[in-house]
């Protein structure tokens, strides 16, 4: 039986499988190329019992989509890194050794701007490919430093830059499209910058980066919804526009505007508590379904029992509202996820996934109050090899750092690991230190913890100390939502229907939840194909439309709530002559410290507790914040490998330009020959920096000042890399400061793709640190041409 991580990869396998089969591509691939098999795996601790279609889809495909992991045994010849991560004292790296399959051009030459540098040409943040050869690398312009020198924009975050760049969202969908993920956790010794950082994030504007950065808008997909024979009911993005110009230009939040938004937050939970048959029900489904219930009741029994946990993690939410809607300069409420293919939406439109969801639902009451709710999903399928133990070190750069909340759905990954919950309780803690310090809320697919109520689900389990976590951190808003506890709440007899009626509304493809058939948006089309996926609860282990709008109008549901007591209290404000601002503008947020948080649970405090946010450079797409690090000018006079050949590349897998990756047949049909068919495109790729030959030399990483000094190398593609394309490959050299590292002192960390290199200043290996800018070279030795 296989467990949740071993599904979660062959879904993106037999996604491809299913695209080629529709356009009778690939259909011919001979079963002994397929030696991939996921018959096997188990795991006693908590199982996944897929459903009879599931096992028949298993047993029935076993193709390995070879293009994304491969090694240097399969095809040798090429080395690759997909991410590169800087944790304040970290840094990961991800490599890949194997010869991959030529990518053709991976964007338009009018979407780049082409700059000659060394008779080499570079393009600004969106790679392109040149003449059937290796991608070309995207390379971030540096300004501050001589203009013929334009190679990247070096993003470091510190304390200045959060009041610099309070508007930045959306900033790199494809930036990041390839995968180097530096982790490292960045040094908090002043609250000033060194003139030379300070310099550099002035001129990193937020006017520069959108200049620079590719729209994301153009990457993601349009934000207008599709036309009327799809039935979706939403105002076009530049009617939104222009309803916000015509309010205050000044974006003060006035007494109008705050009876605006009041109105529209109190019609959303007007039309939800109707559609989920009351009150009640409303509560029980969008509330209590969550490691610890919210409650917006007023206490009216003085002898009740207080319970404080749920009373500080609301004020930490409504605090959240409040900053956001009184801080005049903030435009954008920025909700940022990340997580697997459950968080791409795959096997769906990405129009249906419950970001996109969302953001039409809870977008309105945004408009209201003069902003946009934008949220960012940096949801990744499982083929690039990640989960939530080395992405958790990128929160701020896979998406914005200047996120209101963040959201987390590796829950799949999480089956039968002992260590999610380190993962977890570092990205609450790191989540503080980020500037607008956002509440951390998980979305879970199955049930709470050792609390089973459907009769199919299998996956109950979880461990209990996901409850102490909970209100361990509930100062800081941390909560997990769980889907089918929130169905089981709802009142609807799941036990009869299952063993009375033999219905699982939760196997494959089954349309209806038992409280509805089809999404709201859904309800007048036309088209009955189209509409039956509308009405789809789970595609297979991937929810469908109808389960994404639960869980989009769950989160709504809930920030709609908060809203309104932000609004109750920034009224009272008003009406006692104070101005709101005095108490929630940005700037009057206190400053988060490591020494600020409790001691922690179970993460490791050399990492977890840090006075920066970890901060990556990743080539994986998509990713909307800021890279921690930068692939150094070749010529720079700090380069200590000045005068060396550094010839690395960066590289796509070519999914971006496939409009239909990870969308199913019916909606591909029903939009194939429709303008606005790019709603259906997922913005998720793999993506590595490479070289495929010894004559590409070196990559030279310039990293930011190291708090803790923690090195770590990532690998694309695949999930148990990290042996054979580190440890025991001889190939590569691999030096911190120029002072060659020894590979017996690496480990396999965080996960099977990934190696530790230096774990701490102090090591023997990592004796020539610095309290400056700190340099990491990787070396091709003896690698040939590709054949």
């Amino acid at each position: 039986m296989p467990d949740a991580s071993a599904l979660e990869e062959f879904g993106l396998e037999v996604e491809h499988e299913n695209h080629a089969l529709v356009t009778n591509s690939g259909s011919s691939a001979s079963s002994k190329n397929n030696n991939h098999q996921f018959a096997s795996f188990s795991n006693k601790k908590r199982t996944i019992s897929p459903s009879k279609e599931q096992r028949s889809l298993l047993e029935s495909t076993n193709v390995k989509y070879t293009k994304l992991r491969m090694n240097a045994t399969q095809r040798p010849g090429v080395l690759k890194w997909s991410f590169l991560v800087i944790i304040v004292a970290v840094i990961i790296v991800f490599f890949n050794i194997g010869q991959e399959e030529i990518i053709d051009e991976a964007i338009t030459a009018e979407d780049t701007e082409a700059k000659k540098l060394n008779d080499k040409t570079y393009h600004l943040l969106r790679p392109k490919a040149k003449d059937q050869e290796d991608v070309v690398a995207s390379v971030v312009v540096d300004d501050k430093r001589e203009k013929k020198q334009e190679q990247e924009v070096v993003v470091e975050l510190n304390h200045e830059q959060k009041d610099n760049n309070e508007s930045l969202t959306q900033t790199q969908s494809a930036a990041v499209d390839d995968s180097i993920d530096i982790s490292e956790t960045e040094e908090n010794e002043e609250e000033t910058a060194t003139a030379e950082d300070t310099t550099e994030v002035e001129e990193a504007s937020d006017e520069t980066l959108h200049q620079s950065a590719p729209d994301v808008d153009e990457q993601e997909m349009s934000q207008e919804e599709p036309a009327a024979s799809s039935v979706v009911q939403s105002s076009p993005a530049d009617e939104d526009e222009q309803k916000m110009s015509q309010d205050n230009d000044d974006g003060s939040f006035t007494i109008e505007r705050l009876k605006a938004t009041r109105e529209a937050a109190q019609n959303l939970l007007s039309m939800l508590e109707q559609y989920y048959n009351g009150v009640e029900q409303s509560k029980n489904m969008m509330l209590d379904s969550w490691l610890v219930p919210w409650n917006f009741d007023k206490q009216t029994n003085e002898t009740e029992k207080i319970d404080t946990d749920k009373i500080v993690m609301k004020d930490k939410i409504v605090d959240t509202m409040a900053r956001a809607l009184v801080t005049n300069d903030q435009k954008e409420f920025i909700i940022g996820t990340i997580g697997s293919s459950v968080a791409a939406g795959h096997d769906n439109c990405n129009f249906d996934s419950y970001e996109r969801q969302m953001e039409r639902t809870f977008g309105p009451v945004w408009e209201a109050a003069g902003m946009k709710l934008v949220c960012e999903n940096a949801g990744e399928g499982g083929g690039c090899g990640d989960d939530f133990a080395n992405q958790v070190f990128c929160i701020k750069q896979n998406v914005s750092p200047n996120i209101d909340i963040a959201h987390y759905t590796w829950t799949y990954f999480e089956v039968g690991n002992e260590h999610a919950l380190e993962a977890r309780e570092s990205l609450v803690r790191w989540a503080q230190m980020l500037p607008r310090q956002p509440p951390v809320h998980v979305f879970n697919t199955f049930e709470l913890p050792g609390k089973p109520h459907l009769p199919a689900d299998t996956d109950a389990g979880g461990s209990l100390m996901e409850y102490t976590l909970a209100r361990y951190y509930a100062k800081y808003g941390y909560n997990a939502f769980y889907m089918r506890s929130g169905y089981a709440k709802g009142g609807y007899d799941y036990t009869t229907a299952f063993k009375e009626n033999e219905v699982n509304h939760f196997e494959a493809n089954h349309v209806g939840d038992g409280y509805h058939t089809v999404t709201r948006y859904g309800e007048n089309e036309e088209d009955p194909n189209r509409k039956s996926s509308l009405g789809v609860l789970m595609r297979n282990w991937h929810p469908g439309p109808l389960a994404f709008q639960f869980v989009a109008d769950t989160f709504s549901y809930l920030y709609a709530k908060a809203m309104l007591e932000a609004l109750d209290r920034i009224e009272d404000e008003m009406n006692n002559g104070k101005d709101p601002l005095d108490t929630w503008s940005a700037n009057k947020r206190k400053i988060m410290l490591k020494t600020s948080l409790p001691e922690p649970k179970v993460c490791d405090p050399l990492y977890c507790t840090v006075d920066e946010a970890p901060g990556c450079i990743n080539y994986e797409r998509p990713t909307y914040g800021w890279w921690g690090a930068k692939v150094e000018d070749p010529n720079d006079n700090f380069n200590p490998h000045k005068g060396e050949v550094q010839n690395w590349e960066p590289w796509l897998d070519g999914q971006e330009k496939d409009l239909w990756h990870g969308v199913p047949k019916q909606d591909q049909a029903f939009f194939e020959d429709r303008d606005d068919k790019e709603v259906c495109r997922h913005l998720d790729g793999c993506g590595a920096i490479s070289a495929t030959s010894k004559d590409n030399g070196s990559v030279v990483f310039r990293l930011p000042k190291q708090e803790v000094g923690l090195v770590v190398l990532c690998g694309c593609c695949g999930k148990d890399i990290a042996t054979e394309m580190f440890l025991n490959n001889p190939d590569i050299e691999i030096r911190y400061n120029s002072q060659l590292l020894d590979p017996t002192t690496w480990d396999i960390w965080p996960n099977g793709k990934c190696v530790r290199l230096l774990k701490k200043f102090g090591a023997a290996s990592a004796a020539a640190a610095t309290t400056g800018h700190n340099y990491l070279s990787v070396k091709v030795q003896n690698i040939t041409e590709p054949v």
